[in-house]
């Protein structure tokens, strides 16, 4: 098992990844708890499968379990009321630990709790899902979304460690699976050539969850993510680059109610989006736009565009945090490795990329591609 440290203002925290990993839970409750009673927060889905485990794990130490909707939709400030509320009935005080059991919806809503309950009680996550492992449960930054855009209500408040154990992915349906290699991909393309490299070469691998190839690009994705986070913990530089393609993928995911993608596979189209605005602004060569675009889908399917305006897709961007006065900032691909922050793009082009995406994700073209094959 590794042990990868992630710095942070509040206090240093570790990430135990490999098989394994939830075993170190009763320790890092121990540890971490106080003495104080320890509450879990998962999904009945995620519950159905762990709870045998984990409540034998953690034993008398666990007071109570509070089950949220993992879905997107339920991402919002009603669920976040309503599991305060269910720590309150079950009598959690200053001293409660929140352990979040569960994928990225479980993990940044039991964050938020955790940052505004009592004004902050220590929280451990352990992550089911391939996006919570690599990237959302490290680094802090929780909340929840509101009809105007994603995750625009939350807090910066990291765990006090992160159990990232493969075996919880065995339970995991394919479509869940695959949108969390979009994250993976995403590692790549920002500062880890040779990451990207393995996945060319060793995709398959990863699909069918052979263990060593899914273990190497778990733990490469962890190391860059607290490598980065360590570096920048508010975003107030290096972790933009974070973000690519979630300016598209995120107003994907807003203009369809998020009821269409998961949150990966928005993240997968919007980084070809991103790679595709980077060519059409001479940065990113048109040899690696392809690299990144038959990567992507190499992985699987995914619901196609929607038949939403380029303006209202532009507008549902104008929205996201990384707005700055009013103007658009992408992260965009220099090459296969490197990204660049901060970049700007008149309305015109990328109406011109949107409408490119929309053709080239179209039943039409997708059965042109097939039938190349």
């Amino acid at each position: 098992m590794k042990k990868i440290s992630v710095r942070s203002a509040s206090g240093n925290y570790d990430v135990l990844c490999g098989r394994g990993g939830l075993r170190e839970l009763p320790r890092a409750a121990r540890r971490i708890g106080d003495g104080g009673a320890v509450f879990v927060v998962s999904s009945p889905r995620v519950w159905r499968h762990w709870r045998a485990r984990v409540e034998r794990l953690l034993g008398s130490a666990r007071r109570a379990t509070i089950l949220i909707d993992d879905g997107e939709t339920a991402k919002n400030l009603r669920t976040v009321e309503g599991a305060c509320r269910d720590l309150v009935r079950a009598g959690a005080d200053r001293r409660a630990l929140l352990v979040a059991v569960g994928g990225g919806v479980v993990g940044d809503v039991a964050g938020f709790v955790a940052a505004s309950y009592a004004r902050g009680i220590a929280l451990i996550h352990v992550p089911t899902t391939v996006v919570a492992q690599v990237d959302s449960a490290i680094g802090g930054k929780t909340g929840v979304n509101l009809p105007e855009g994603k995750n625009l209500v939350g807090a910066f408040y990291p765990a006090k460690c992160v159990l990232a154990d493969p075996e919880l992915l065995a339970t995991l349906p394919p479509r869940e699976f695959r949108s969390g290699i979009y994250e993976i991909i995403k590692y790549g393309v920002i500062g880890d050539a040779p990451l990207f490299q393995f996945l060319e070469t060793n995709l398959e691998k990863v699909l069918r969850r052979e263990r060593a190839a899914l273990a190497h690009v778990i733990e490469r994705s962890i190391a860059q993510k607290a490598r980065v986070v360590s570096k920048d913990e508010r975003e107030s530089g290096l972790r933009e680059i974070l973000n690519f393609g979630h300016t598209f993928g995120h107003a994907l995911e807003s203009v369809t109610g998020y009821k269409t993608y998961l949150h990966g596979e928005a993240v997968g189209l919007g980084m070809i989006a991103a790679s595709r605005l980077a060519v059409e602004k001479q940065m990113f060569s048109p040899s690696d736009e392809e690299r990144v675009a038959h990567l992507i889908v190499r992985v699987g399917p995914v619901p196609e565009w929607p038949s939403t305006p380029p303006a209202r897709l532009i507008a549902a961007m104008q929205a996201d945090k990384k707005t700055r006065a009013g103007r658009l900032r992408f992260v965009l691909p220099e090459r296969i490795g490197a990204v660049g922050c901060g970049i700007e793009a008149e309305d015109e082009m990328l109406v011109r990329v949107l409408r490119e995406c929309a053709i080239a994700q179209s039943p039409r073209a997708a059965g042109k591609k097939r039938a190349r094959k």
